[in-house]
């Protein structure tokens, strides 16, 4: 048992995979030791659909991060996605009478701009400050301690279907963990994979899973814009697996051995080997039929993203470019759709500012694990806790209490 350092665990509960980061921290240097993957069979497009899989699944991955890590885990930060997640901006205004600005008028400003119609069925995830305005100066990220008559604030809002929250901390006490926080996982891949810069100049982060593609946008060091797409890396493998009648296995094989989104990578008259369904025999098929596959899939992924980015009024924010992550990321040819479709520099986004089992997590399927761990690490404010402890559970956030009244 490890007993040095304070432990966070990150659970990134996916469509196709379940993945648990173990990371120590002593100060600010935070090491990767244990790692934990299972296949997840239990949702779609980020959602639950059986729970029971769901839960063994979180098991498996969290066993083995225990394992490798030499530790017990008994508290998770869980990422979540899916199509019901939305995202949307808000303006609130208070009066604060000339006097120095303290911390409670911050508060009240951001419960002004809180104040929103939210449906019964939908729950906020994350409250997002972008800027404090004092009469009329814009662009304050900190006005504590200012002297103004009015202060502004503008903030982004992360909903979720109550349901959806509820059925994955459901499926997480299940395996018998605790739940610190529900992050938003484009959010903690943010964590992970951009730097400093990228996020004050501008950066669109695209994170492609299993079964969803999550954008978000970063200006001035603050998230400008959300946005989930319900497709991602199954689709391709379902395009696969039907235009060559293969298992999806199979497919699933041949998209990550095979795989490309760019005639101009293929060899002449290139062939690949595809493993006959129901016990047939194998077959030979040209590169070039699988590249006509996923081409047409791919760029309707990303044209689908470029408009939301432009229905959104965010085309002109991301100066520095687009970053793609997540487990799909790495087909080959993927920059090069995206720079034809966005008409900006691209760059693949692997995890940053680690130490520990670097080598292991040097790719962009562990940028939300990853980024969940940094995420709580900078979220904690100094309020440190041993993965172990068996009372974090009452340091849980209010809005999870009230999610758990109806699962425990």
């Amino acid at each position: 048992m490890r007993s040095h350092g304070d432990l966070i665990v990150g659970l990134d509960i996916g469509t196709t995979k379940i993945r648990a980061i173990v990371a120590e921290v002593f100060g600010d240097e935070i090491n990767i030791i244990g790692i934990g993957s299972s296949p997840s069979i239990g949702l779609r497009k980020g959602v639950v659909v059986n729970i029971e899989s769901t839960v063994e699944s979180i098991k498996k991955a969290v066993e083995e991060a225990e394992l490798m890590a030499g530790c017990e885990i008994s508290s998770v930060y869980v990422g979540i996605a899916g199509g019901h997640i939305t995202g949307f901006n808000s303006h609130g205004i208070i009066a604060i009478k000339g006097h120095e600005i303290t911390h409670q008028d911050v508060d009240r400003v951001i419960e002004a701009a809180k104040a929103v119609a939210i449906p019964l069925d939908r729950e906020i995830i994350h409250v997002l400050p972008q800027e404090y305005i004092v009469d009329h100066h814009t662009g304050i990220q900190n006005p504590i301690g200012m002297t103004g008559v009015r202060l502004e604030a503008r903030i982004h809002i992360v909903t979720g279907a109550v349901t959806c929250a509820q059925n994955i901390v459901k499926c997480v006490h299940k395996a018998n963990l605790d739940v610190c926080d529900i992050v938003l996982e484009s959010l903690a891949s943010g964590e992970s994979v951009l730097t400093r810069e990228e996020k004050e100049l501008g950066v669109a982060l695209i994170d492609i899973g299993g079964g969803t593609s999550d954008l978000a946008v970063f200006a001035e060091n603050n998230i400008r814009h959300t946005f989930v797409l319900g497709l991602g890396g199954q689709n391709l493998t379902n395009d696969i697996s039907i235009g060559i009648r293969t298992p999806l296995l199979e497919a699933e094989k041949i998209k990550i051995t095979h795989g490309t989104c760019v005639q101009n990578h293929i060899k002449k008259d290139e062939i690949i080997e595809i493993v006959g369904c129901g016990g047939r025999k194998n077959r030979q098929l040209a590169k070039q039929i699988l590249c006509e596959i996923l081409e047409p899939r791919v760029e309707e992924i990303f044209s689908l993203l470029k408009t939301e980015m432009d229905r959104a009024g965010m085309e002109n924010v991301v100066s520095s470019g687009i970053v793609i992550t997540g487990g799909s990321a790495l087909l080959d040819g993927l920059t090069e759709v995206v720079e034809s479709i966005f008409n900006l520099p691209t760059r693949i986004g692997k995890p940053i500012g680690i130490g520990g089992l670097v080598d292991i997590v040097n790719n962009p399927m562990y940028a939300t694990g990853v980024g969940l761990v940094l995420y709580a690490a900078k979220k904690r404010s100094g309020n440190s806790f041993r993965v172990r402890d068996r009372n974090i559970f009452n340091r849980i956030l209010s809005r999870m209490k009230r999610w758990f009244k109806d699962v425990i």
